[in-house]
């Protein structure tokens, strides 16, 4: 199951870790977001144990939101040694993100 991210646990959960993490950017009333929702249990099953995969609620953390300069959602972040190494806006295939992860494990 993805994980739950949040202004409080930001940095020990994400930029801490030693691993690849996958943070979605996301709001309830964003319909491109609930559509990309499931493809993120999914990767979260499918990388368990090997990359950290979690949600932000833009709504209820704005501070991350203005960290990282998200403007549009649903937004995916791919976070590795507390860097942005990779990022997508917008809804896509679950191969695409597969193909991101992959490139930065």
């Amino acid at each position: 199951m993805a994980l739950e991210f949040t202004d409080a646990n930001f940095q020990t959960e994400v930029l801490d870790s030693d691993k690849l993490t996958v943070v979605d950017f996301w709001a309830e009333w964003c319909g491109p977001c609930r559509a990309i929702g499931p493809v993120i249990e999914e990767l979260s099953k499918d990388y368990a144990g090997k990359v950290n995969i979690g949600k932000v609620n833009v709504d209820v953390n704005p501070q991350i939101s203005i960290d990282y300069g998200i403007t549009s959602i649903p937004a995916i972040l791919f976070i590795k040694g507390g860097q942005v190494v990779d990022k997508q806006v917008g809804a896509v295939p679950k191969s695409v993100l597969e193909k991101k992860i992959q490139a930065n494990l």
